[in-house]
Order: C-alpha cells, then sequence, then structure tokens
C-alpha cells in the first residue's frame, strides 16, 4: 500500500500554447464578457418589461438571455483573474462546482434550442393554432423541463468524475474544469467515467440537433408551399436567427467531443466560441433584424431618459 495525498486544490495551466499573449487575451475576453452581460441584460430587460413581447417566442428568448449570462459567467471570472496575473489555484468544491455549472447550462442549451425550434415549426406549420398549442402552461412546463434536465445531465457526470479519488497531480491542463481535463488526475481507473460521459455529451447534443433538423424540415417544407415571396420571406426572416444561433453552439459542442483527439489549441479556441463569443452574439444576433426587440429597448432607453429629466 502506498499513501497518497488526497488532492484539495487544482492549478489551471490556462489556454495551451498562449504563453506571453495574457494581456492581449485578458483585454479580449474581458471585452467579450462585457458585451455578452450587457447584451443578454438588455435583451432580459426588454422582454420583462414590454408587453408586446410577452409570446412563447420571447419567454424562451428571456430564458436564453439568462442563460447565457450564467454559461459565460461559469468560466469567465476565474479565467480572466489569472489572465490578469492572480492565482490559478481553484479549491477542488469549487472545480466540481465549475464543472457541475458548465455541464448543467450546456445540456439547457440544448433542450433550449431544441424547445425554440419546435415553438416555430408550431408558429409557422400551425399558424392558426399556435396560442392555443403554445399556451402559458405549456410553455412553463417546457422552459422548467430544459433546467430540470440540465440539472440531472450535470449532476450523472459531475458524480462520475468527483466520485473518483485525486491524489497525485494537481495541474489541471486547460483553462477551466472540464470531464476531459481533470479525469486524466485521477488515481484510479477512469477509463468507465469517460465512455459514460462522452456517450452521455454525444447523445444528447446528436438527439437535440437531429429534433431541431427535423422541425426545420418541417418549416422547410411548410414555407415552400406558400405561394406570395413576401410570405415566404416573413416565414424564413423568423427563422434565421435562431438557425444562426443553433451553427453558433452546436458546432463547437460535436466538434470537440465527437474528435477522437482533438488539438488542445483548437479545443480550447472551439470552446471559448461557445463559452463566451456564442453568449455575446446571441443579443446581436435576435435584435438586429427583430423589429419587436428594438422596438421595446428603444422604449425602454426613452422611459429610462424621461425619468432621469424628471428628476
Amino acid at each position: 500500500m502506498t499513501n497518497h495525498t488526497v488532492v484539495t486544490e487544482f492549478t489551471l495551466l490556462g489556454i495551451p500554447e498562449t504563453e506571453g499573449l495574457e494581456k492581449v487575451l485578458l483585454l479580449l475576453f474581458s471585452t467579450l464578457y462585457s458585451c455578452a452581460l450587457l447584451g443578454n441584460l438588455l435583451i432580459l430587460t426588454a422582454v420583462i418589461s414590454s408587453p408586446r413581447l410577452h409570446t412563447p417566442m420571447y419567454f424562451f428568448l428571456g430564458n436564453l438571455s439568462i442563460f447565457d449570462l450564467g454559461f459565460c459567467s461559469t468560466t469567465a471570472p476565474k479565467m480572466l483573474s489569472y489572465l490578469s496575473g492572480q492565482g490559478r489555484g481553484i479549491s477542488f468544491q469549487g472545480c466540481a462546482v465549475q464543472h457541475f455549472f458548465y455541464h448543467c447550462l450546456g445540456c439547457t442549451e440544448c433542450f433550449l434550442y431544441t424547445v425554440m425550434a419546435y415553438d416555430r415549426f408550431v408558429a409557422i406549420c400551425f399558424p392558426l393554432r399556435y396560442t392555443v398549442i403554445m399556451n402559458h402552461r405549456l410553455c412553463c412546463v417546457l422552459a422548467t423541463g430544459t433546467w430540470m434536465s440540465g440539472c440531472v445531465h450535470a449532476t450523472i457526470l459531475t458524480s462520475l468524475t468527483f466520485q473518483l479519488p485525486y491524489c497525485g497531480p494537481r495541474e489541471v491542463g486547460y483553462y477551466f474544469c472540464d470531464m476531459p481535463a481533470v479525469l486524466p488526475l485521477a488515481c484510479e481507473d477512469s477509463s468507465v467515467a469517460q465512455r459514460v460521459g462522452f456517450t452521455n455529451v454525444g447523445l444528447l447534443s446528436l438527439t437535440c440537433f437531429f429534433l431541431i433538423l427535423v422541425s426545420y424540415t418541417r418549416i422547410g417544407i411548410s414555407i415552400s408551399k406558400i405561394r406570395s415571396t413576401e410570405g415566404r420571406q416573413r416565414a424564413f426572416s423568423t427563422c434565421s436567427a435562431h438557425l444562426t444561433a443553433i451553427v453558433c453552439a452546436y458546432g463547437p459542442v460535436i466538434i470537440i467531443y465527437l474528435q477522437p483527439n482533438p488539438s488542445p489549441l483548437l479545443g480550447a479556441i472551439i470552446q471559448i466560441l461557445n463559452n463566451l463569443v456564442t453568449p455575446t452574439l446571441n443579443p446581436v444576433i435576435y435584435s438586429l433584424r427583430n423589429k419587436d426587440v428594438k422596438a421595446a429597448l428603444r422604449h425602454v432607453f426613452l422611459k429610462r431618459c424621461l425619468n432621469l429629466e424628471s428628476k
């Protein structure tokens, strides 16, 4: 029997192959993080404050903004902390919490995009029954289901990862505590946890992507049957933002978890795109061509300015 010291703290080694670029990355990522927080707070404020946006589509958009606020805040603060020269250490419990929320919100993202695709499917394929089908109760059930499913998924993966004993190396070769980076540090065989983790994430992503593909196939068939060009353009414009967001979100997940031996630098870049760039782009994607959101934001700013002038 060999005595081992139980690990109580890990050291995050950061983004691979970026030594000497800390100041540049700090400026870039802090700007992206600030834009993500500001943009999603504005979208959430517009959805809550404008009665015109109290519809199923914007209800799920508000949920997406809450998700983006949490998802980018799971990894960005610690990354910005060590890029600014502060310590790279993270406690064992802190690592587990970061891992849990990363996978909880990642799973919620997959389900939320699937629900939003279903919402667009009902709106375009059954426009006269849209308000009856997508009633308030169903929207609440779907939204609650996405968040609860994320919690269950994250609980399984976090339990598999952190129930193993860690008594050897403490250096996590990544910029946050993700499953593929933490499991190699375990003192016992982690092959079962790796197989279950990759299968779980891969099947989840592919299943949701397949359901989204089915929804948009039906949507495409319905749009092709619309005779007027204006009607087809209007129907397509309601889906274009969601399709763009799906490409930005699902691409990184599929590339990371379905490659047998991904490059560490490529993996880090793709996950940063998913963690920071996508939450930054979502408010732009959903507001740039959306007259209702832009009108709601103008109303919020105008009301705010009038209140300041009255004081």
